[in-house]
C-alpha cells in the first residue's frame, strides 16, 4: 500500500525518447536539462529505469538529485507519486528514457505494446509528450517512415517532436527536416556531429560523474552549451505537460511500522536512540537511490555518508549500507584502507546490521581481483568475462534485517564480476532463470549481501526493519 503527502500543483514534464540505444538520449536530456536552468527554469531531472549513472550528470545539471521512475521496482502507483515527490519546488521536468521508446521487460505473458518499465510506459503514466532523439547517421529520406511508424505504434502516447541528432551537413538538415514535414512533426532543433561531447565509459556504461570529477562538470557544461545553441527551448519548455495529480510520495507516512517490529522500535524511541546509518560513498560507490536516504532519515536514523577509500566507520555507528559502484575499479585504494576494512569486519562479527548490495557485496569478500577485502562473506570475487544484467523476481530465502523469509521482491543485477572460491551455505535470494534454480548472495551475522539492487521506495518496509535493527544494536551495544 502506498501511503502520501498532499497534494500540490502538477508539474509539466517533456520526455526525453528516441528508437534505440546509443541515440543520444542522455547528451541531449543532459544539457536540455542544464539549458533550461540556465534560462531560469527550475528543473526536476528524472531517468527512467534502474540506471544509476546518469542521474548523476543530470544532478550536475540541475543543481539537484537526478530521481529514477522504475514501474517495474517500484510498482506502477508509486510512479506519479515518486514524480510529484521529486519534482516538489521545480517549474519543469526532463525525463530521460531508457532503450528504444517502447523496449522494456521481456515478458512472455505481456499483452499489447506497451511493455513493463519501457518509456512509453511512463510516459503514458505521466501523460507526457515524448520528444523523438533520432541519430540521423544514416538516414535521409526514409526517417519519415521512420517517424510515421513511431507516431503511429500506440495511440496514448503524444510525439511531440524530434531533435535531430549527429547530423553531418547543412543539406542533410534540410533533408532530414522536409522527412520530418512530411509525417507533420516539428523539428526541435538538429544537433551537428561532435564527438568531444563523448564522456568517457567503461563495461557497465558511462564513468559515474563522481568518479570523473571536474571532467564530467566540464562534460555537463558543454552538453549545456550544445543544446541552447541548436534546440529551441521555448518551443520544448511550452511543448512540457502533465495530466498527473493526487499526492505525492512522503516517506515518513510510508514508514508504518510492521506489527512484528513494533515493540523494538517502541522501546528505542522511549530510549531516545537516533542510530547513526553509515552509507557507503565516494568514487567506488555510487549507485543509489536518492530515496534511500530520505527513507533512513524518516525512520529515525541520523544518515551519514562516507568514503571507505579514505575514512573510517562514522563515530557510533550502528548500521551500515554498502551500495552498488565499482569497487573493482578502485580495489587497491579500498584495501589500503585496511583499518576500515578491520572495522567492518569485527562490527559485522558483532552483528551490526548490514545492507550490502553489488559493489557492497564485493566489498565484503575475502579479496577482489587479489586484493584484500573485509572477509564477512566467505568468497573470493573477480572481474567476469560477461556482463550479468536484468530484472529478477526473487524470493528472500531467511529472515533478516531487512526482509522476512518468503517475501517476494523484485531487484536488478548489473554487474561483471563474479564470485569465486565460494563456501557460503546462507544464501539471501532465491529465483528462477531459464527454468533453472538460482540461489544468490549471503546472510552473514546480520549481513544481507547480494548481486540484487533493489530499490527503496518499492520496498519501504524493509528500510523502517533495518533502521529498528539498527537501533536494537545501538541499544545493545550501549548496555556493554
Amino acid at each position: 500500500m502506498v501511503t502520501l503527502a498532499a497534494n500540490a500543483g502538477t508539474v509539466p514534464a517533456v520526455v526525453v525518447a528516441a528508437p534505440a540505444s546509443g541515440s543520444g538520449k542522455t547528451t541531449v536530456a543532459t544539457g536540455l536539462i542544464g539549458a533550461l536552468r540556465r534560462v531560469g527554469h527550475r528543473v526536476a531531472p528524472f531517468k527512467v529505469g534502474p540506471d544509476y549513472i546518469d542521474p548523476g550528470y543530470h544532478g550536475l545539471a540541475a543543481g539537484r538529485p537526478g530521481r529514477n521512475l522504475d514501474p517495474v521496482l517500484v510498482g506502477m502507483d508509486r510512479v506519479v507519486p515518486l514524480y510529484r515527490h521529486g519534482a516538489q519546488g521545480c517549474d519543469l521536468a526532463v525525463v530521460e528514457g531508457v532503450m528504444g521508446l517502447f523496449d522494456g521487460r521481456i515478458d512472455e505473458n505481456q499483452a499489447g505494446p506497451i511493455a513493463e518499465g519501457s518509456t512509453a510506459q511512463v510516459a503514458g503514466l505521466l501523460g507526457a509528450p515524448v520528444v523523438l532523439v533520432v541519430d540521423a547517421r544514416g538516414h535521409s529520406q526514409s526517417l519519415a517512415a521512420l517517424l510515421h511508424g513511431f507516431a503511429t505504434f500506440e495511440s496514448t502516447i503524444r510525439l511531440g517532436g524530434v531533435i535531430l541528432n549527429r547530423v553531418g551537413s547543412e543539406r542533410h538538415d534540410q533533408v532530414l527536416r522536409a522527412a520530418c514535414d512530411r509525417v507533420g512533426l516539428p523539428v526541435l532543433g538538429s544537433l551537428p556531429r561532435m564527438a568531444e561531447l563523448e564522456v568517457p565509459s567503461r563495461h557497465l556504461g558511462l564513468i559515474p560523474a563522481v568518479e570523473h570529477g571536474a571532467a564530467a562538470t566540464a562534460a555537463v557544461e558543454a552538453m549545456t552549451d550544445l543544446v541552447a545553441a541548436h534546440l529551441d527551448l521555448r518551443a520544448i519548455a511550452a511543448l512540457a505537460h502533465s495530466t498527473v495529480a493526487g499526492p505525492a510520495w512522503d516517506p515518513r507516512m510510508e514508514l508504518a511500522i510492521p506489527a512484528e517490529d513494533r515493540p523494538t522500535a517502541e522501546a528505542a524511541a522511549v530510549a531516545g536512540f537516533e542510530p547513526v546509518i553509515a552509507i557507503a560513498g565516494g568514487p567506488a560507490f555510487t549507485f543509489g537511490y536518492a530515496e534511500h536516504r530520505e527513507l533512513l532519515i524518516a525512520a529515525g536514523a541520523q544518515a551519514v555518508v562516507f568514503d571507505p577509500m579514505h575514512d573510517e566507520l562514522p563515530t557510533g555507528t550502528a548500521g551500515l549500507v554498502l551500495p552498488g559502484g565499482f569497487p573493482e575499479e578502485h580495489a587497491a585504494d579500498l584495501a589500503a584502507n585496511a583499518r576500515l576494512l578491520a572495522q567492518v569486519a569485527e562490527q559485522a562479527r558483532r552483528g551490526m546490521p548490514v545492507h550490502a548490495e553489488c559493489a557492497g557485496l564485493l566489498y565484503l569478500t575475502r579479496s577482489l581481483d587479489g586484493h584484500t577485502m573485509a572477509g564477512v562473506v566467505d568468497a573470493a570475487a573477480e572481474f567476469g568475462p560477461r556482463l550479468t544484467l536484468g530484472y529478477r523476481d526473487a524470493v528472500a530465502l531467511t529472515d533478516s534485517p531487512l526482509w522476512r523469509a518468503g517475501e517476494r521482491v523484485r531487484g536488478h543485477e548489473f554487474h561483471r564480476t563474479r564470485l569465486i572460491a565460494t563456501d557460503t551455505d546462507t544464501p539471501a535470494w532465491g529465483w528462477h532463470a531459464g527454468g533453472e534454480r538460482v540461489r544468490e548472495g549471503a546472510l552473514v551475522h546480520r549481513v544481507h549481501a547480494s548481486y540484487l539492487h533493489t530499490h527503496p521506495a518499492g520496498n519501504p518496509e524493509a528500510i523502517g526493519r533495518f533502521v529498528a535493527a539498527a537501533v536494537d544494536y545501538a541499544r545493545t551495544r550501549a548496555a556493554t
